[in-house]
C-alpha cells in the first residue's frame, strides 16, 4: 500500500475576526488573528478573539504584540503580553504568536520562557522576529529548548521563496524537533514550488481582496488614515483564492 500523503497545513494570516471565516471558507485549517498588517501584525481585540473562536471550528492562533517596530520591549510593553496571553487562553485560543528578542539580535530566553510557560497549554508559534536574529541555527535551538513549538519565518529574506534555501536547512537541522512554517510572499503561484523546495509541511499565507464602502456621502477632504490612502474600501480574506490554494494542495 503506498504512503499516505501528509496532510499539508495552510494557516491563513487574517487582519479581522471576519477574515478568519473567510479563510475558514476557503478551506485553511488555522488562523493566526492580527489586527494592523500594515505594521507586520499586531494584537487583536478581546472581542476580536471572541468572535472568531465562536464561528471557528478550525485552528485558531492569536498574535500577542504590544506594537509594530522591532522586538526589544519595555517592561510595560512585556507586562501587557502576558496580560494578552491570559485574554487569549480565557477566550479560547488554540495557540498565541509572539517573539522577543535581545539588543545583540538573540532571543531573549528569560523572558520568552515566561510566556511560553503562560500560554501552556496552548500552543506557541514564535513569529518572524526569528528573521531578525543574528544567527538563524542558535535561535532555533534556543527555541526549541524552550519547548516552542513552531517557528514562522522567511529565511531572512524578504520573502519566504526568498529564503528557501535557509528554510530547507532548518527543516533539516531541526529533524522534527520543531515546525518551521514559511511565510511572507507565499501566494498561489509559488506555495507548490516552495513546498518542493523546502519539505514544508505547513505554510502561512495571507491572501486578501479589496472590498467596497456602502457609502453614499463620501467626505473627500478627510483622511482617517494615510493621505491618499481611500477610506471608502476595506480589505479582507479572499476565501477563494484559498479555497484555490487548498483544492491545488490535495491534488
Amino acid at each position: 500500500m503506498p504512503a499516505k500523503k501528509p496532510v499539508m497545513i495552510l494557516e491563513a494570516c487574517v487582519n479581522s475576526s471576519i477574515s478568519a471565516i473567510e479563510a475558514q471558507k476557503g478551506g485553511a485549517l488555522r488562523v493566526e488573528l492580527c489586527e494592523n498588517l500594515h505594521d507586520g501584525g499586531t494584537t487583536p481585540s478581546a472581542g476580536a478573539i471572541q468572535f472568531a473562536r465562536k464561528n471557528l471550528h478550525i485552528g485558531l492562533y492569536v498574535m500577542i504584540r504590544p506594537r509594530g517596530g522591532d522586538f526589544l520591549y519595555s517592561d510595560h510593553e512585556f507586562e501587557i503580553m502576558q496580560e494578552d496571553i491570559l485574554h487569549a487562553k480565557a477566550l479560547g485560543a488554540d495557540g498565541v504568536v509572539f517573539g522577543i528578542l535581545l539588543p545583540d539580535g538573540t532571543i531573549d530566553m528569560p523572558r520568552m520562557k515566561i510566556l511560553v510557560d503562560l500560554a501552556r497549554p496552548m500552543g506557541v508559534t514564535c513569529h518572524r522576529a526569528f528573521d531578525m536574529t543574528a544567527d538563524p541555527d542558535k535561535a532555533m535551538e534556543d527555541l526549541i529548548s524552550l519547548g516552542v513549538n513552531r517557528i514562522l519565518t522567511s529565511g531572512q529574506q524578504p520573502t519566504a521563496p526568498q529564503g528557501a534555501a535557509l528554510i530547507r536547512d532548518l527543516i533539516t537541522k531541526s529533524a522534527g524537533r520543531i515546525t518551521i512554517m514559511p511565510g511572507s510572499g507565499v501566494k498561489e503561484h509559488n506555495v507548490a514550488e516552495l513546498i518542493h523546495a523546502t519539505g514544508a509541511t505547513e505554510v502561512h499565507m495571507h491572501l486578501e481582496k479589496q472590498v467596497p464602502s456602502a457609502m453614499q456621502f463620501r467626505q473627500s477632504s478627510v483622511y482617517m488614515g494615510i493621505p491618499g490612502q481611500s477610506e471608502f474600501e476595506s480589505t479582507i480574506t479572499d476565501w477563494q483564492r484559498f479555497r484555490s490554494v487548498t483544492s491545488g494542495l490535495k491534488g
